[in-house]
């Protein structure tokens, strides 16, 4: 679980911990991440990763399959909000760059480096935490435009990894959690974090031989794209 130590993710950790899953509770400070696994219990496993690095994400994958022998399901859930006022034709390019490090290329360095595991197991579940915002039927004017493109490309990147793994046993699919009180989503959201955490760790744990794939879902009900 990328951004596993707080918020949705952290509740999403305590809910797969709940179904009997040994958890890897990512988050970019380890003393987060242990905090995180004391409140879960003895199922979670602390890692230190930054998924804007690299080396960060291979050497906390490298951590990961040494203490558990495999990685059968990752949760891209590390995610940035950065231009709340900011409205197109406008750009700030270094919010621009870090918003896509974080939300897209995170998660691709992630399936980059885990995917090839599951592949070879034959069996994996990838669920990338996303939003409606990113949905291109859904898409207008407004606020947050670094935000809801680098959702739309995370959308995109969905249903290309699940195209490209089709037949392999491993699933991919996208989750909106909606407007969830957490450290993003802050304290007026109508939403509490284990209501936010349901769909996601409901596609994290999709049974063998369901063949769910590439799709965008929302209180497990599939959105457009």
């Amino acid at each position: 679980m990328t951004g596993g130590a707080r918020g949705i993710g952290l509740e999403m950790c305590r809910q797969l911990a709940a179904q009997g899953l040994r958890v890897l509770v990512g988050a970019r400070g380890r003393e987060a991440a242990e905090e995180a696994c004391r409140a879960i219990g003895p199922a979670a496993l602390p890692l230190a990763l930054d998924v804007t690095s690299a080396k960060s994400v291979t050497e906390a994958v490298r951590e990961a399959t040494g203490l558990t022998g495999g990685i059968d399901v990752l949760v891209n859930n590390a995610g940035v909000s950065l231009d709340r006022e900011l409205r197109p034709p406008y750009v700030d390019e270094d919010i621009l760059r870090a918003t896509l490090d974080t939300n897209l290329t995170g998660a691709w360095r992630m399936a980059e480096v885990v995917v090839p595991g599951m592949v070879e197991a034959g069996y994996g579940r990838v669920v990338n935490v996303t939003s409606s915002y990113g949905s291109l039927a859904l898409m207008d004017s407004g606020r947050h435009p670094a935000y809801r493109i680098s959702k739309a490309s995370l959308n995109a990147l969905t249903r290309m990894l699940a195209a490209e793994l089709s037949g392999t046993g491993v699933l991919v699919n996208a989750a909106d959690p909606g407007w969830t009180r957490s450290g993003m989503g802050g304290p007026s959201a109508p939403r509490g974090p284990a209501e936010g955490a349901d769909t996601p760790v409901w596609l994290a744990t999709l049974p063998e031989g369901d063949e769910t794939t590439g799709r965008l879902f929302a209180d497990r009900r599939p959105l457009p794209w």
